[in-house]
């Protein structure tokens, strides 16, 4: 029986054009068809957005919704609303919005109020309409504020720095939140694009770390792949790694203390991501009182390099 070959879930077929797996912000790079609307999931979609997007759709939402019911009471006629006293079409509106605004939050002013049978209807059925939108987005806002997450910075490149007789590939993650995480692993995967012409493969190995796990992630950590005889990486130089179109993919995952929670990042760099023979600044420093000083700065997004000879 043919032993099988690995594939982390990202599959070896190969179409000729390959873009990274993994995107920087740590999603993956596929896209999705052929799926229908019982497929999409709102409140998944509602969780993994970004705040801004997020704040402007329930702000859309609530404008669209007020909208709505304005333009349902606007239809009734005029006298429906004690206290409209407009005699122009946008001013009898622009009550409505306001008016369906206060039912919708449950607010409630006073100042207008529905004065028929069908204006109470209706102003009734927004009101069943607005606790269960509020109490849809309370359970949303309380989703995404109470659920773990990793915010880990990397270094913005991968080095292939000196170590100790030879060389070794390196990166540096840091941890942006000030909560603690723990037992912190990492894995790191080398995806190649290997085989004869016409019948081209993607190839996965797992590399092999220095070391693959800290107890606490106060500081930085600086993952470090030995590249020794035993590595793939052996003997390879910056165009060998263009040709096979390299990437290196990255899992770390740690156990955040605040939300007793396993938490989980990914990263990826390409081949034309990698700065070879140097090595990282020191990031941290110590103050004259003995405390140390971390600047997150010098490992993100503003990594700092310095060059360094071969070995």
């Amino acid at each position: 029986m043919q032993k099988p070959t690995f594939d982390p879930g990202l599959t070896q077929q190969f179409t000729g054009v390959l873009q990274r797996s993994i995107n920087k912000d740590g999603s993956f790079n596929v896209y999705r068809r052929g799926v229908n609307w019982r497929d999409f999931h709102p409140y998944l979609r509602l969780l993994n957005m970004s705040w801004r997007r997020f704040l402007a759709e329930v702000l859309a939402a609530y404008v669209i919704m007020n909208t709505i019911f304005a333009a349902m009471y606007f239809s009734l006629g005029p006298g429906q609303l004690q206290g409209d006293d407009a005699t122009d079409t946008m001013g009898r509106f622009l009550n409505a919005f306001f008016f369906s605004a206060h039912t919708l939050t449950t607010v409630g002013y006073g100042n207008l109020a529905p004065t028929t049978v069908a204006a109470n209807v209706l102003s009734s059925l927004e009101a069943l309409v607005g606790l269960m939108g509020i109490a849809l987005a309370t359970g949303l806002l309380f989703g995404r504020f109470s659920r773990p997450s990793a915010r880990l910075a990397f270094s913005e490149r991968m080095l292939v720095a000196p170590y100790q007789e030879g060389s070794s590939l390196q990166f540096r993650l840091v941890n942006l939140r000030p909560n603690v995480l723990m037992e912190t692993q990492g894995t790191l995967v080398l995806m190649t694009v290997q085989g004869p012409a016409g019948a081209l493969t993607r190839k996965f190995e797992t590399l092999k770390l220095e070391r693959d796990g800290i107890y606490f992630l106060p500081l930085t950590w600086t993952v470090v792949h030995p590249i020794d005889e035993s590595s793939p990486l052996y003997g390879k130089t910056a165009e060998d790694l263009a040709r096979l179109q390299a990437e290196f993919l990255i899992l770390v995952k740690g156990f955040d203390d605040t939300f007793s929670q396993t938490v989980h990042a990914r990263y990826s760099y390409r081949y034309d991501e990698l700065t070879w023979s140097a090595k990282f600044n020191p990031a941290f420093e110590i103050d004259p009182s003995g405390a140390l000083i971390l600047n997150v700065d010098r490992v993100g997004s503003h990594a700092l390099v310095q060059s360094a000879g071969h070995s």
